[in-house]
C-alpha cells in the first residue's frame, strides 16, 4: 500500500512539469547591418527608428527599431552581437541596460552562406 500511494504522489508531482509549455529558446544573433529608417508617415513628433538587420543561423532578420526616449547610439551596433528570441511577428532582446526589448519583423530572408 505504501509503494502505491508513493507512486501516485509521484505522479502527481511529476505531471504538471509534463503538460508545461517548452520555455522560450534565446539563440545568438550578429547585427549586421543599421540603417535609418525611412518613414513614409507624416505628423507627430519626429522619432528616429532604425531598420535592424540580425543574423541568427542562416537567417537575416530585419527588424523596426525604435529607441526608448534619451536613448542614442543604434547606429554605431553593427556588428554587435547578442542574444534573440524570435517570434512568429517580433524579436525580443535585452538592451544594455538589461531591460526586455520587443521589435517588429519587418522582413526575413535566408543568409548569405558565408566560404570559411
Amino acid at each position: 500500500m505504501r509503494k502505491i500511494v508513493s507512486v501516485i504522489l509521484l505522479s502527481i508531482a511529476v505531471l504538471p512539469a509534463l503538460c508545461q509549455s517548452p520555455t522560450p529558446k534565446y539563440q545568438p544573433g550578429t547585427i549586421t547591418a543599421v540603417k535609418t529608417h525611412e518613414d513614409t508617415a507624416t505628423g507627430g513628433p519626429a522619432v528616429t527608428r532604425y531598420d535592424i538587420s540580425v543574423r541568427v543561423e542562416n537567417t537575416v532578420y530585419v527588424i523596426l527599431y525604435t529607441p526608448p526616449p534619451g536613448a542614442y547610439g543604434a547606429q554605431y551596433t553593427q556588428g554587435m552581437n547578442l542574444l534573440v528570441l524570435v517570434g512568429d511577428k517580433t524579436i525580443t532582446f535585452n538592451d544594455v541596460a538589461g531591460r526586455s526589448r520587443e521589435a517588429p519583423i519587418l522582413s526575413r530572408t535566408p543568409a548569405p552562406q558565408s566560404n570559411h
